[in-house]
């Protein structure tokens, strides 16, 4: 029987995750106490998104919901509150960001959160937080022509990965004499156990009770990956071994791991580590 094992929110995109028991489905991705998945989002002096990509030091910013703030911290620095509130319409500062191809409004997170992470990330930059009147879909190319919402993921609300598929890639790297890595160095969403190795990439749907998620569009591998979570340095990457089995043709041959997903019924259910998962094949 398949069951949802892990529950990952990233309530600031590239940084640290936090694990949960339960959470909230929502159409906009993984919400808890009200905070969205990527619902903040680092940026540059230019307003494009930050990432591990480029600053792989994100990785060690861990976030922690509180009563009414989230609060943050990073190696050797004094920990910031975040308020959790949204800001009085009269006082609030917005501005304009980029993240890939979309420019969406956002509220500024004021000149004390950027200088803490200006410190903690080792660049001039500010931290945002996804406007409540902002929209930004994900691709209808890929989604069927289903509208979509997602904050500041990548691109997708969901993503989706069966433990069994990181079990496989672990075992090809033991066998070139390399250490296993643990399912963190992928970020996702939601982990499954109980199916087979890369058996989500077939799936038409999970069904978690009431809830249904598609998955649309497999996941290309940037060199995140590489990233060792627990000291923010690039490792060891993994893309080299997944080259000679994870590209995808539909992709243009990119390295593809997990599943970028939508939700297609079950907006604002509950959903739980240990919850049984119903998976119906594609084909």
């Amino acid at each position: 029987m398949a069951i949802l094992s892990e529950l990952i929110i990233y309530p600031v995109k590239s940084c640290a995750g936090i694990s949960v028991r339960e959470a909230t489905l929502t159409s906009a991705g993984l919400s808890v106490d009200a905070v969205y998945d990527r619902e903040w989002m680092v940026i540059g002096e230019d307003g494009q998104f930050l990432t591990q990509r480029e600053y792989p030091r994100m990785a060690l910013i861990s976030p922690r919901l509180k009563l009414d703030t989230l609060e943050l911290r990073a190696p050797g620095m004094l920990r910031l509150e975040v308020p959790l509130g949204l800001p009085d319409p009269a006082d609030e500062v917005t501005r304009q960001v980029s993240i890939w191809d979309d420019s969406v409004l956002a509220y500024d997170c004021d000149e004390i959160v950027a200088t803490w992470f200006s410190h903690a990330v080792g660049t001039p930059c500010r931290l945002v937080r996804f406007h409540a009147g902002a929209t930004r879909f994900a691709s209808a190319k890929w989604t069927g022509g289903v509208e979509a919402p997602t904050l500041f993921s990548d691109g997708y609300p969901v993503l989706v990965i069966g433990s069994a598929s990181l079990s496989d890639l672990n075992g090809k790297l033991v066998a070139a004499g390399r250490e296993v890595l643990p399912m963190n160095r992928f970020r996702p969403n939601m982990v499954i156990d109980g199916i087979e190795a890369f058996e989500e990439d077939f799936a038409d749907s999970f069904v978690l009770g009431e809830a249904s998620l598609k998955p649309v569009k497999p996941c290309p591998r940037c060199p995140i990956p590489s990233v060792d979570q627990l000291t923010g340095m690039p490792g060891p990457d993994p893309l080299d071994i997944l080259r000679t089995y994870r590209t995808k043709p539909a992709m243009d041959d990119a390295i593809c791991f997990g599943m970028n997903s939508i939700v297609t019924a079950g907006d604002g259910q509950r959903v739980y580590v240990g919850q049984p998962v119903t998976m119906t094949l594609n084909f």
